[in-house]
């Protein structure tokens, strides 16, 4: 289905069973956690994530910033170990708006590990098939991914460039 910045695979972050499928389809690596949408920052809680941990970024949300955010209590399947989750909240409000309905969801790009991401639901379906359990088809998209920054010394620290552009002044050296 269309995130906000391309197309991506989802599940229900809190289904363990779900993202453990998830991984299992796009064949990724099981040491490297996925990405975490949220409709609202109240879901933080959720994913025992202080506000504290995104204040920094927030003024770039709801839009395509993923927020490596700290956290001791996420639940194993999604943290795969590390203390860290990486959260985004889109600006898409469609997709808020499920996101509503059915708690935090996991976001990833529609590929194969590796691989580029797709443009259309038609291009997932000939790599996906019968794999996944529905596709929503909204046409030919060609966003490009989020920026991943993390918070470090009251500073951003850019992960991964992308679609939103960092104030030079948040950044770290």
């Amino acid at each position: 289905m269309p995130s906000d910045t391309i197309y991506g695979l989802s599940c229900q972050a809190l289904n363990k069973v779900a993202v453990e499928r998830l991984r299992k389809i796009k064949e990724r690596d099981e040491h490297k956690p996925f990405i975490v949408l949220i409709s609202n920052t109240k879901m933080l809680d959720l994913l025992s994530i202080k506000q504290s941990e995104v204040e920094l970024a927030e003024k770039y949300w709801p839009g395509a910033l993923t927020i490596i955010c700290r956290t001791l209590a996420a639940p194993s399947w999604l943290s795969l170990g590390s203390e860290t989750l990486a959260i985004r909240m889109p600006a898409k409000q469609e997709l808020r708006a499920l996101i509503d309905e059915t708690g935090p969801l996991i976001s990833t790009s529609a590929n194969k590990q590796g691989a580029q991401p797709i443009s259309s639901a038609p291009e997932a379906q000939s790599i996906f098939g019968e794999q996944l359990d529905f596709y929503v088809d909204k046409g030919k998209i060609a966003g490009e991914a989020s920026t991943i920054v993390e918070p470090f010394d009251g500073r951003l620290k850019i992960i991964r460039r992308g679609a939103v552009k960092i104030d030079e002044k948040e950044l770290t050296a």
